[in-house]
């Protein structure tokens, strides 16, 4: 089904009854990730499994969506579908959205799954690569007035995400990783499960530790030698039974 947020049709599954628990994938991924994590859930909770604009069956997001956006599109979702405090899983970017939320609104559970929103320290290697893109962008632009080439190259530039993007969608992902979510851990009151791979190169085990120390109530779990889907190939196994554990549910 569809739920229509200002002139967009966003994508989600509902299954199950009781209280409410959405379910946030990552950047670049759909809700099938966690049709085996609603399918847990559905007997005793009333499960919302969303594929976020710009991802699966949803309408792309408009180019200038920042994560706030993304945030006032789940809130006037809840308000309209859910009664009380809701329970929020977060994958990745997803994760982002639910830190952001759980900050602001009363959140009964809340699980962040390899989450991101700890913008990482900038190094001198960093710093020279966005002078070198900017001296080429200023002579291929102004010197040379040639606009069609760099488009050319800056399509080749940037993370696996961003080259992945649609042209409408790369604005809306460098708007959304550029935003640190430090200052939001500590309001969360909510208790939260950290799930998280141990190599995990996208979002560090360094950020688990982070949001460990900052958010009051709060268990991590490392799974040993995953990476950033950890809960989704090599620890799908213990993923499911720490949110059986998590959610008091029986397998």
């Amino acid at each position: 089904m569809f739920y229509r947020y200002e002139g967009l049709d966003v994508f989600y599954e509902q299954s199950g009854s009781g209280p409410a628990v959405l379910l946030l994938h990552g950047w670049g991924c759909t809700h099938e990730y966690y049709k085996p994590l609603a399918s847990l859930l559905a007997p005793s909770y009333t499960v919302y499994n969303f594929d976020l604009p710009g991802f699966g069956a949803s309408d792309e997001a408009p180019s200038d969506w920042g994560l706030g956006d993304y945030v006032k599109m789940l809130e006037a979702f809840i308000e309209e579908h859910c009664d009380g405090p809701v329970s929020l899983v977060g994958h990745s970017f997803g994760g982002r959205m639910a830190i952001r939320y759980a900050s602001r609104h009363e959140v009964s559970r809340l699980a962040l799954v390899d989450a991101a929103g700890i913008k990482p320290r900038r190094t001198l290697k960093y710093w020279l690569r966005v002078y070198l893109y900017k001296c080429k962008r200023f002579l291929v632009l102004k010197v040379f007035r040639r606009p069609d080439l760099f488009e050319l190259w800056r399509a080749h530039q940037g993370s696996a995400d961003y080259k992945a993007a649609s042209a409408n969608m790369k604005p809306v992902f460098v708007r959304v990783v550029n935003e640190d979510l430090k200052d939001c851990l500590p309001l969360i009151q909510a208790p939260t499960l950290l799930f998280w791979g141990e190599n995990d190169t996208a979002t560090p085990l360094a950020d688990a530790r982070l949001m460990q120390k900052r958010i009051l109530d709060t268990r991590l779990v490392v799974i040993p030698g995953a990476g950033h889907y950890a809960a989704f190939v090599e620890g799908k196994e213990e993923f499911w039974r720490q949110m059986q554990d998590f959610f008091n549910v029986e397998g």
